[in-house]
């Protein structure tokens, strides 16, 4: 059976999504989106150029008809920031799909939970679809659901910190209460740890800087593709059962 990722009622192909942040340049961003195979790219739209065609267009060298923008509010720190980037990001471009996210502090960019609920209230309101990066606490995710957002994304660790998912119960907590993707967003440091977040049962994994930030981006970018699809197929092939003593691996009756 096929194995679509479904979110806000569209399908995609890819469980991972990429980052167009701290790149070189928009030529090895595009490179990097291509080996991934990712169907949804994330655009800060307070830092990343692509509404402005008198400079360099990320457009230009990835084709919004062939892959998803998903417009977010990377260093917005407040509920009225946020807001105005998304409705600004509607207007010019069309954006109805969104990735929400409202910064406490710049120490730890750990989202402020109490302006994300409201601004997710507002948002979908006002008939956008958002996807929203989150704590892993699972009762305030529980309440980013019942707000109406289309998609939870926990965070796995701080943003851009590389230190995989520190609190692997929590993430399995929040994904059996959910009923809409959850999706790890933030912390992800190698292909491993794109890999368990798969087997916790996560619907995708959301990555920027363990792509690139790596020496060798376009290869982290095909490794982190086939960690989230051996992560997602161990996860739905249902793995053994741990146990306290060793197992022959072969049959013991019949000996000779």
């Amino acid at each position: 059976m096929e194995d679509i990722f479904v979110i806000a009622n569209k399908n995609f192909n890819s469980r991972l999504i990429v980052g167009t942040g701290k790149y070189k340049n928009f030529e090895e961003t595009a490179n990097a989106v291509k080996a991934s195979e990712a169907d949804i790219v994330t655009v800060a739209v307070r830092r990343v150029n692509i509404l402005e065609k008198d400079k360099p267009l990320l457009m230009d060298h990835i084709d919004p008809k062939l892959i998803t923008y998903l417009p977010n509010t990377a260093g917005c720190y407040s509920s009225n920031e946020a807001l105005r980037t998304l409705r600004l990001a509607r207007e010019m471009g069309g954006w109805r799909l969104v990735k929400l996210e409202v910064l406490g502090d710049k120490k730890t960019l750990y989202p402020n939970m109490i302006e994300t609920i409201k601004s997710t209230e507002v948002l979908v309101k006002e008939g956008f679809e958002v996807m929203v990066y989150c704590t892993d606490d699972p009762i305030l995710c529980k309440k980013i659901e019942d707000a109406g957002a289309c998609a939870i994304m926990p965070l796995g660790a701080p943003i851009g910190s590389g230190l995989g998912i520190q609190n692997k119960t929590n993430i399995k907590l929040i994904k059996e209460q959910s009923s809409v993707p959850v999706i790890v967003d933030a912390g992800v440091g190698t292909a491993s740890d794109a890999t368990i977040a798969m087997e916790l049962g996560c619907d995708g994994v959301l990555v920027n800087t363990a792509i690139a930030e790596a020496k060798k981006p376009i290869l982290m970018a095909e490794a982190m593709k086939n960690a989230v699809i051996a992560g997602r197929k161990a996860f739905k092939s249902e793995r053994m059962k741990k146990r306290k003593y060793a197992s022959a691996s072969s049959p013991e009756s019949d000996l000779f």
